[in-house]
């Protein structure tokens, strides 16, 4: 595998610091009852961010980088920043967003565009390819990596990846699922008992 530090970085610092934010953030909305706030529809504007940065991350960890392949990232990255700006709008109106989840949420929007210029850094002569520069074409096909990562580092990685981030919003949404529905249900039981007493007051005589 190559000795190239900014792998390196990539790998042991970039993706830990997104796995730490991400897991941060979680706990911002946790503490401020998320479910009964903005609820469901907010994780899922969240799991979508996840999607955002996870497809251009599974790209990075398996295949050869080329000018597809940062092409999808810068693509990705700019999807993302659209989302996260619908995301707070959305949960600014609806719960409480403390100055210390508004700092999470500007590492979870710069440490993508770190792994990027990184990646970039790595492979300039596609990034130039993929402006109409530089000497070789841009290439956009799908090949898996000639120097695969460690396969220890992938499993640990993907472990971290369930247990602090897909996980936590995973259980976030069926929490927003489970007080909607008891919310529901809280209400129709209301309407029915109005509905009775109504019922009720106008037999009275």
């Amino acid at each position: 595998m190559s000795t190239d530090p900014t792998l390196a970085i990539l790998m042991y610092f970039v993706l830990p610091v997104w796995l730490a934010a991400g897991f941060a953030d979680w706990l911002c909305h946790r503490a401020t009852h998320i479910e009964s706030t903005t609820g469901a529809k907010e994780s899922v504007i969240h799991l979508l961010m996840f999607a955002e940065v996870g497809l251009p991350l599974l790209t990075a960890i398996f295949l050869e980088i080329n000018a597809g392949i940062i092409l999808l990232m810068i693509v990705a990255f700019f999807a993302h920043e659209a989302t996260a700006l619908w995301d707070v709008s959305y949960a600014v109106g609806g719960r409480k967003v403390t100055p210390f989840e508004q700092h999470v949420h500007s590492f979870l929007e710069l440490v993508p565009l770190m792994a990027i210029v990184l990646v970039v850094s790595r492979h300039w002569s596609q990034f130039q390819a993929l402006l109409g520069l530089g000497g070789e074409p841009a290439r956009f096909e799908l090949v898996a990596k000639s120097e695969p990562l460690p396969v220890a580092y992938i499993v640990t990685l993907f472990a971290l990846i369930l247990v602090f981030e897909l996980l936590p919003y995973l259980e976030e949404l069926w929490r927003g699922l489970r007080t909607r529905r008891r919310d529901f249900a809280s209400a129709r039981a209301g309407a029915r008992a109005g509905a009775r007493a109504g019922a009720s007051g106008r037999s009275s005589p």
